[in-house]
């Protein structure tokens, strides 16, 4: 017996994308995409750096409900950071020339160790289909108060919390998750 080949549409839960990131999977449940800019937890001091700790224990005891936190890395690629120093470099003295150059090429080294990359994360929180419900506001509504809970709490944490617009916005997240390899390598 030959194994039937499934088409994409077939293995992806996906039924129809809508407004404000929100999906609506074939089970007939919801799901909403966030899209989360962290601050770099780094630079901070160690009382700023406890701050964060203890509101990021608020957020994760706040949300009694269910949540995924999603990671996209991508490559950079930092050629046209380098045109465009060499450029600036064109009139400089020769001090700023050797500074420049020592620079370009710590940016190559970087960018040839594949350290050079952007990372984008989401937070994608669902609503199950509920017994006897199936008007989509109830669901849509549900997914807005997780959503303004999550943007609060994380907010004080110091990360910037954006709601997903768009059917566009929405469907170039998936597209970049389920192409994973492609959306790696562009440049």
């Amino acid at each position: 017996m030959k194994n039937k080949i499934k088409k994409v549409q077939e293995w992806i839960p996906i039924k129809e994308i809508l407004d404000n990131g929100i999906i609506k999977l074939k089970n007939e449940s919801y799901i909403k995409i966030i899209k989360i800019i962290p601050i770099n937890f780094n630079l901070k001091t160690d009382f700023e750096k406890e701050q964060i700790l203890n509101s990021y224990k608020i957020f994760l005891k706040t949300c009694n409900f269910n949540i995924q936190i999603l990671i996209q890395s991508k490559k950079e690629d930092l050629a046209q950071n380098i045109e465009n120093i060499q450029e600036k470099l064109k009139n400089e003295n020769e001090n700023i020339i050797n500074i420049g150059n020592n620079y370009i090429n710590y940016i190559k080294k970087i960018n040839k160790e594949n350290f050079s990359s952007s990372k984008n994360f989401y937070i994608l929180i669902e609503n199950s289909k509920l017994k006897n419900i199936n008007n989509e506001e109830v669901y849509f509504s549900e997914l807005n108060e997780k959503y303004i809970k999550i943007k609060d709490t994380l907010n004080r944490c110091g990360n910037l919390v954006i709601n997903v617009n768009t059917k566009k916005e929405t469907t170039e997240i998936i597209e970049a998750f389920i192409n994973k390899r492609e959306y790696l390598n562009k440049t």
